[in-house]
């Protein structure tokens, strides 16, 4: 699979999520859609959008709520692409959207695998390598039954105990038996599996992050699927880690929910 292949697989699956064609994200001029519920869609996302933006970099494609497009058209053309997507200019559109009772929810950056590099040039592995040169560490992929007792707090990020079934394979590293990482990946849709990563305080900086990410990478794409990575724009180690281990940032979204549920998920513990 190429990189061209994976950015297209990409594109078409963004279209699912967004309710357009996947041509959209590679226009010039700016795009908005009315959201609307895809079965092909990814689960983790809820549809429909009340007011979703999503760029690959070329121009903006705004999924939203009818109520909301004319206020979205005015501020995707209103300013420079990628100011559309920070502050200052993120207020306006959060003040314009808040009598609705909605409010931006969800800022993220996504990542591909960029296979000249985590294939073409061995990346995965040589970070496998270079951690189980110290010998104090081994590296296992595990199918659901391996992971199945694993959700727990400090595996949060690798495995979503919400969506369980989701959850298809994992790569793990063990320190004398011990289990001190763990990269899971969801299978959110058909052509793209997501990954997250968790690897316990102690043992962080030691390259167990980047090695079973890519590992778990190239794992996915043995499979004919696309893996993924997202991560907050402020989470640098996250980032850090995503170009450590042979990842691409791809696209950019902001979203926005109701302020009650934003509310919720500021009150849970």
């Amino acid at each position: 699979m190429t990189n061209k292949e994976i950015l297209e697989i990409a594109m078409k699956q963004s279209a699912a999520d967004s309710n357009c064609n996947w041509l959209d994200f590679k226009e010039k001029q700016n795009k908005v859609v009315i959201s609307g519920k895809n079965k092909d869609a990814r689960k983790c996302i809820r549809l429909p959008f009340v007011c979703d933006l999503t760029s690959y970099g070329t121009n903006i494609v705004a999924s939203v709520c009818k109520e909301l497009e004319g206020i979205a058209k005015e501020y995707i053309n209103k300013f420079q692409l990628e100011h559309c997507f920070e502050t200052p200019n993120l207020h306006e559109l959060m003040d314009s959207i808040r009598p609705y009772g909605y409010n931006v929810c969800f800022m993220a950056e996504y990542s591909l695998p960029d296979t000249d590099i985590l294939l073409g040039a061995g990346l995965a592995d040589k970070l496998q390598a270079e951690l189980l040169e110290s010998g104090s560490y081994e590296i296992r992929i595990m199918g659901q039954d391996g992971f199945k007792d694993l959700y727990t707090a400090q595996w949060g990020n690798a495995l979503c105990k919400e969506r369980k079934e989701l959850d298809v394979i994992a790569a793990g590293a063990y320190n004398n038996g011990k289990l001190v990482g763990l990269a899971g990946a969801s299978k959110d849709c058909q052509a793209m599996w997501q990954i997250g990563i968790d690897v316990l305080p102690g043992y962080r900086r030691q390259g167990i992050a980047s090695a079973l990410t890519s590992r778990l990478a190239v794992e996915i794409l043995k499979k004919g699927i696309v893996p993924y990575y997202c991560c907050a724009w402020a989470n640098i180690g996250s980032i850090r880690n995503a170009v450590a281990s042979g990842f691409r940032p791809a696209w950019v979204q902001v979203t926005a929910t109701p302020v009650e549920k934003i509310k919720e998920m500021n009150t849970k513990k």
